[in-house]
């Protein structure tokens, strides 16, 4: 059917012409929406990738966080023991 229109607007001399420029122009369109997609796709992978380091690196904070937390635990635990040695020596009757 469109063809049949083409045909009768363009005439049969002009109509092989006009049909590759209709090609090239499709062609270079749909090129450009395959780097548009791929591009689109390229940002979104980065993007996770920026979450996805973002994520480890507040894992890692957390880490640093529990290893400080456990250091402290065992210097008040060392500090109390000392303590309590020092107690039982100045009070040497218990």
């Amino acid at each position: 059917m469109i063809g049949l229109v083409a045909l009768l607007v363009i005439g049969p001399e002009k109509l092989p012409k006009m049909a590759r420029l209709a090609g090239f122009w499709i062609g270079k369109t749909r090129a450009m929406v395959a780097n548009v997609k791929a591009e689109i796709h390229s940002e979104l992978q980065a993007e996770e990738m920026r979450q996805l380091v973002k994520s480890q690196s507040g894992l890692e904070e957390l880490q640093n966080l529990q290893e400080e937390f456990t250091h402290t635990i065992h210097s008040v635990k060392a500090s109390s023991e000392e303590l309590e040695n020092s107690i039982k020596q100045s009070n040497p009757h218990e």
